[in-house]
């Protein structure tokens, strides 16, 4: 009779309102800090393990599809999650909301780096969130292992998937494709190496809906009209403006985008300082370490980018509203692509996941996809951890290697905190964040390097 209730699945949590959803939505746009490993380990404790909102299985196989995307994973991801809790509008307001608090810190602090040059303080609060979303990272790392890897071929395709992006620089896509490929053939081939976490038990504890075809149709059009059209007018109307230069670059980034921020960043600095001039190679560096250490997607540097090069190449208007405008114009043509893509795409994957052998290959991605944020989380430790790192290659094999007496100590120490007090002590992401942030403002004033 007990083996009887363990099987049965538990009732499916009341859809969330609007109202309810929108200040969850908030809060992970205002904590979304530390890139997209960050960012995922915090929908992932939010939605999947406070709020019950979506399950595990369901919250991954957003994840999979979003990985496969150009653009911000995070992101895309949040918008996915959004509709399917409470439709279109749900996906708009998840994904808007997880941008805009990071778009406006950006825009404050691009104004204040272009006036000053200064911005002591606001590093050292971010130096201690840093530390403490090391922690959040490592929890969530934990927890996603725990429920994708459940056989030896699952933690074989994660090791080979880590060691591909870690050590080859392989792109997403091709990671994604290859795992996918690996599930569905094993299981044509009659093997069960790649078990679905119970998907059909979890689909009923889940605070979802359906993705209707025609709506997602309709709603991707409509997104890739408002992303296209004005850019046509743009360049037929003002073809040799900053603002139409930048449209089609940001536009161009956008559909290029596959492996997430880090598979472009490199590519930006190298378009946005060498060719077209409009920063030089240390304010780059700057922008790159604001849009780490903010919250948003690490995409936003290139609100950065685009805020310096329209204040100083648009003379007809103050730079302040020059800046505006270019913001505006990165933010529009980075992001509407994403919703785009989500709101095109994710019927199909809602679909595909129910055949078996699709189901296979979509638990073989997720196998992959914990390598893949490994990756991110080991990169953004490296970054944390060590001030001195480099990059090497030999062939096709490269690596980041830090320098061991570069070793930041108290960087060290904060994170160490952070994951006893997360880990041990469960207290909350939103005390741990403050009280990180508070510690790190601490340290700028005492003059430790921050």
């Amino acid at each position: 009779m007990s083996d009887s209730k363990n099987r049965e699945p538990s009732a499916a949590p009341e859809i969330p309102s609007l109202a309810k959803a929108f200040p969850v939505w908030l809060k992970i746009g205002l904590l979304s800090f530390g890139g997209p490993a960050g960012q995922i380990a915090l929908m992932h404790r939010l939605l999947v393990d406070e709020y019950k909102w979506i399950d595990e299985d369901r919250f991954l196989q957003g994840l999979n599809f979003c990985m496969l995307l150009p653009g911000p994973e995070a992101q895309q991801l949040a918008t996915y999650v959004g509709w399917r809790m409470q439709g279109l509008l749900g996906g708009l307001i998840a994904g808007m909301l997880f941008v805009l608090p990071g778009a406006l810190v950006i825009f404050a602090l691009s104004v204040l780096y272009m006036e000053f040059n200064d911005l002591q303080i606001m590093s050292g609060i971010f130096f201690g969130i840093k530390a403490a979303v090391i922690a959040i990272v490592l929890e969530a790392l934990i927890r996603i292992s725990k429920k994708a890897l459940k056989t030896w071929p699952a933690y074989f395709v994660a090791g080979v998937a880590f060691i591909a992006v870690f050590f080859f620089g392989v792109a997403f896509p091709w990671i994604v494709a290859a795992a996918a490929m690996c599930g569905f053939v094993s299981k044509r081939a009659g093997k069960s190496w790649f078990v679905a976490g119970g998907h059909r038990k979890a689909s009923r504890a889940s605070a979802t809906k359906p993705m209707p075809f025609r709506s997602g149709l309709i709603a991707g059009g409509v997104c890739l009209a408002l992303w296209l059209l004005p850019l046509g007018l743009l360049n037929f109307a003002a073809a040799d403006s900053i603002f139409t230069e930048q449209a089609i670059f940001f536009s161009k980034m956008s559909v290029v985008t596959f492996g997430g921020a880090y598979a472009v960043l490199t590519y930006v600095a190298q378009q946005a300082v060498e060719t077209l001039g409009w920063l030089n190679a240390g304010e780059m560096v700057d922008g790159l370490g604001l849009a780490e250490t903010t919250p948003g997607p690490l995409v936003l540097v290139l609100q950065f980018v685009g805020y310096l090069g329209a204040a100083r190449e648009a003379t007809s208007m103050s730079p302040l509203l020059a800046g505006l405008v270019g913001s505006l114009i990165v933010l529009w043509a980075t992001f509407l692509p994403c919703f785009a893509w989500i709101f095109l795409g994710g019927p199909f994957i809602d679909r595909l996941s129910r055949a078996p052998a699709l189901s296979s290959a979509l638990s073989a991605v997720t196998a992959a996809v914990v390598g893949v944020v490994l990756n991110l989380s080991l990169w953004f430790a490296i970054h944390v951890l060590f001030r001195e790192v480099a990059a090497v290659e030999y062939g096709a094999f490269q690596f980041l290697l830090p320098s061991v007496i570069s070793v930041d100590w108290v960087a060290l120490l904060l994170a160490g905190l952070s994951i006893i007090a997360l880990l041990k002590f469960r207290v909350s992401v939103l005390w741990l964040l403050a009280a990180m942030g508070l510690a790190g403002l601490a340290l700028s004033f005492s003059g430790l390097p921050v």
